[in-house]
C-alpha cells in the first residue's frame, strides 16, 4: 500500500509540475495523449473491472445499478470540474451548464472523483482478493492477472488530470496557490485509498459497501473514457492518428492483462 500510495501521489503531483513549469505547450500533442489514456481506461474498464465485478456480486442486477449510478455521479461531478478529468481546459469563472463555476467547485468534483478511483485500490478488499476468495470458496483455483494493470491504468489517467487541472489554475489564482491545490488533488486518491482499506479492516465497511464504491468508480470509469474517446472528434470526422492511438492503446492494455 505504501507503493501505490507515493506512486498515486508523485505522478499527478509530477504531472501538475509539468504544466506549472511548462507554460506553452502543443495542445495537439495533449489530446492525443488523452486519447490514449482515455482508450486505455476504457480498455481495463470492459476488460479487467467490470469481469471481475461481476463474477464476484452475488446479485448482477444490483451491480448493474452501482455502475450506472457511478455513471451519472460522473456526470454532476463532470459539471462541478468543467470537464478537467477529460482533459477539458477552460477558465474556471464562467458559465459552464448554466452553472458558475469557479476554482473551488472545479476542486470539489475533481477530488471527490480521484478519492473514489482510489478505492479501486484497497488491499484486503480488492477486486483481486475479491476473486480470488471467490475462486477459493467455489472450490477451483483462478490465477489472477492484472492488479498491477489497474494501477497502471489509473495512473495513465491520473497524469492528464493533474496537467489539465494546473494549466486551468494558472490562468485563474497566484502561482503559490495552484501548488498548494495540486498538492490536495495529489493527495486524494492517496487518501480513498487508505481510507476504505482502514474501514474495510475495521469492519466499518463490509464488501457490500465496498462493492458499491467499485461499481461506481467502474460507472465513472466508463464515462470518462467514453468522454475522451468521442470528444477527441467532435465534428466525428475520421482521424486516423487518434484511432491508430486507440488501437495501441486497446493492444497493450490486453497485453498487458494476460502478462501483470
Amino acid at each position: 500500500m505504501t507503493f501505490n500510495f507515493l506512486i498515486l501521489f508523485f505522478t499527478a503531483l509530477l504531472a501538475g509540475c509539468l504544466a506549472y513549469f511548462i507554460p506553452r505547450w502543443d495542445e495537439r500533442y495533449f489530446k492525443l495523449v488523452l486519447v490514449f489514456a482515455g482508450s486505455y481506461l476504457f480498455a481495463i474498464t470492459v476488460l479487467h473491472i467490470l469481469p471481475e465485478l461481476f463474477v464476484e456480486s452475488s446479485d448482477p442486477t444490483k451491480m448493474g445499478f452501482y455502475i450506472l449510478l457511478g455513471f451519472l455521479l460522473q456526470q454532476i461531478l463532470a459539471l462541478l470540474s468543467t470537464g478537467v478529468e477529460h482533459g477539458h481546459i477552460h477558465h474556471p469563472d464562467h458559465q459552464h451548464h448554466g452553472m458558475q463555476v469557479g476554482v473551488w467547485t472545479i476542486m470539489i468534483g475533481l477530488f471527490l472523483h480521484a478519492f473514489l478511483e482510489g478505492t479501486l485500490l484497497t488491499e484486503d478488499g480488492s477486486l483481486a482478493g475479491h476473486l480470488h476468495e471467490h475462486d477459493e470458496h467455489a472450490g477451483h483455483s483462478h490465477h489472477h492477472h492484472g492488479s498491477n494493470n489497474l494501477l497502471f491504468g489509473i495512473l495513465l489517467h491520473k497524469g492528464p488530470e493533474a496537467f489539465a487541472l494546473v494549466a486551468v489554475l494558472m490562468v485563474s489564482i497566484k502561482k503559490r496557490w495552484v501548488f498548494a491545490l495540486l498538492v490536495v488533488f495529489a493527495f486524494a486518491s492517496p487518501m480513498g485509498m487508505v481510507l476504505s482499506n482502514y474501514m474495510y479492516e475495521s469492519n466499518i465497511l463490509g464488501r457490500e459497501g465496498l462493492n458499491v464504491f467499485y461499481g461506481m468508480v467502474a460507472g465513472g470509469f466508463l464515462h470518462i473514457s467514453t468522454t475522451i474517446f468521442f470528444e477527441s472528434s467532435p465534428d466525428h470526422r475520421f482521424y486516423f492518428n487518434k484511432v491508430l492511438i486507440s488501437i495501441l492503446a486497446f493492444g497493450l492494455a490486453v497485453l498487458l492483462e494476460m502478462l501483470l
